[in-house]
Formats: structure tokens, sequence, C-alpha cells
């Protein structure tokens, strides 16, 4: 599954720079101004922006196929990448909804799907591991445990 992300999110962050790429090079060459702001700046700032946010897809792809490879749950930064990549296509096809349409909104939330299952599938696998039951709770052995008991005043 992790395998699936990565190649996924690899394809996305070339798809985006790409796209951004292009972006910038159409009002490069209209060479048109919007509200008075220089064209130029327009176009170089498409470009720059396309190039960080694909390096930064790029880097959860990374991210995912490091976790693919070890074959262990993500940890410290790649977890924290990961879960904001979520928050990002969360945003992403909210937005998709409204100015690009449903087929469009519907891969984000399937890429946002994706990246939630494989931090919750290998969660539950590094607890399943260290010995921990399906239903969460700790097998003591039929003893219950008992609150410590409520301090009195003097």
């Amino acid at each position: 599954m992790a395998w699936v992300v990565a190649v996924v999110l690899f394809v996305e962050a070339l798809g985006i720079a790409a796209v951004n790429w292009f972006m910038g090079l159409v009002v490069d060459r209209q060479d048109m101004s919007l509200a008075g702001l220089d064209p130029d700046m327009m176009a170089l700032s498409s470009k720059i922006g396309g190039v960080l946010f694909g390096l930064y897809f790029a880097l959860c792809g990374l991210v995912a196929l490091l976790v693919a490879l070890r074959n262990r749950a993500p940890a410290g930064f790649g977890r924290i990448l990961l879960i904001s990549a979520a928050v990002a296509h969360g945003m992403l096809g909210a937005f998709a909804w409204g100015l690009l349409g449903v087929t469009q909104f519907v891969y984000m939330l399937v890429v946002l799907g994706l990246i939630v299952l494989l931090l919750m599938t290998y969660d539950y696998e590094v607890a399943t591991a260290a010995g921990e039951p399906e239903d969460g709770k700790a097998d003591d052995g039929g003893t219950a445990v008992t609150p410590p008991p409520a301090p009195t005043t003097p």
C-alpha cells in the first residue's frame, strides 16, 4: 500500500510542477498585467511555486517510499510531512469541488484516503507487533485495575 502512495505522490509532484511551469510560460508569453502586477514577476513566481510544491510532494513520496522499503511506520518529521500532505489534499479537494469539478475532487479525496490509510495501517501493525490485542485493551489476566483512593482533606 505504501508503494501505491509513493507512486501517486511522485506522479502528482511531476504533474503539479509541470502545470505551474506551463502556467508561468503562458503568463510570460501573453505579457499581460493583472491589476498592475509585473507579468515577469507573475511568471517567475508561478514557476518557483510549482517547483517548490512539486518538491514538497516528491519529499512526501520519498517518505512513503521509505515506509514501503523499511516496512515500518513513519516517525518524526516524515509522519508530520505525510499528515501535512493529507491536510493539503483535503484543502485542495475542497477548492477542486468549487473550481474544477467532481472528478478532481474525487481524485484529491482518493489521495487523501490513501495517505490516511498508510498512516493508520502502519500504526495498527506497530500496535499489534508490540503485543497489544486487536481491541486496544490491555490483557491484565482478569484482574481489574482500581484507581488510587481520592485524597482527603484534613
